[in-house]
């Protein structure tokens, strides 16, 4: 009975894993490898063949390049202020984190609230006169605009992520380091490029693999502020699953999804690799 015990443990886990997540992810790879009851790559012809499939694919790493560069540096300055006050930190922390309760679609709401044509900023720059009219923002014509709002929604929404996994990665760094760092002469910005940033590589890990992954399956926002203007891959998803009905394209984006998201994770992991004897 004692050696059976940790599997005894971990079977409610693997159960949860194989129920969940295995057997989805095999009834996925199956649905975008049949055709007509046939094993097949007809549906991932007809989806690189798609016309919005290039742009969808395009949007969404640019989404990403955009969005997650900007929280990393934003939770990072965050997590640095939050672990330097002594007064109200709980308090700081609870205003960084109030995004986090609001959902994909509430904060695309929003923020459309903001960019529409009657909304808060065409009210603000009619009221201080610099326009006379309304302008339509989110339009077509402006996808630049569109991408901006999306970009503003999406680190908005979700940089607190970043910030409270790098929280507690920072405060697993002994203080003894910094403090040695700064009897040798190191100046703030060398305690924290030489100390503190390799001593958080397994938090940025975490907090950049679990950001890169939302990234690339970013859906709702977009809806709400871009609607069909701004295809990316988990939109097209939706749209062949259940406005074309079409399973198996459907699924072919989802694995195309995964396989942007493994792909990414890999050279995360590559990049912010820490050797055992370096890890606290």
């Amino acid at each position: 009975m004692p050696r059976a015990l940790p599997y005894l443990l971990l079977l409610p886990a693997t159960l949860f894993l194989c129920v969940f997540f295995l057997y989805p992810f095999l009834q996925v790879a199956a649905d975008s490898a049949l055709r007509g009851g046939e094993w097949t790559l007809d549906n991932y012809r007809r989806m690189a063949g798609h016309w919005k499939f290039s742009t969808a694919f395009w949007n969404t790493l640019l989404l990403a390049a955009l969005v997650v560069p900007i929280q990393l540096a934003m939770a990072l300055t965050m997590a640095s202020v939050v672990t330097k006050i002594e007064k109200g930190r709980s308090t700081l922390l609870y205003i960084f984190a109030i995004p986090l309760g609001i959902s994909d679609l509430a904060a695309g709401l929003i923020w459309l609230a903001i960019f529409e044509q009657s909304g808060f900023l065409n009210s603000m720059l009619t009221a201080l006169g610099l326009i006379e009219r309304p302008v339509l923002f989110l339009s077509y014509q402006n996808t630049w605009v569109i991408l901006l709002a999306i970009v503003l929604a999406e680190v908005w929404r979700a940089t607190a992520i970043m910030m409270v996994i790098i929280v507690a990665g920072m405060g697993l760094i002994p203080k003894e380091y910094g403090e040695a760092a700064e009897v040798f002469g190191a100046s703030r910005w060398q305690r924290f490029t030489r100390v503190t940033l390799p001593m958080l590589k397994p938090s940025l890990q975490t907090a950049l693999i679990l950001r890169v992954i939302l990234a690339f399956e970013v859906f709702a926002v977009v809806v709400a502020l871009g609607g069909t203007q701004f295809p990316v891959l988990m939109g097209e998803t939706y749209h062949w699953q259940f406005t074309m009905q079409d399973r198996g394209v459907a699924a072919a984006f989802a694995m195309v999804i995964l396989a942007i998201s493994v792909a990414f994770t890999l050279v995360i992991l590559r990049l912010l690799h820490v050797p055992k004897e370096a890890r606290i």
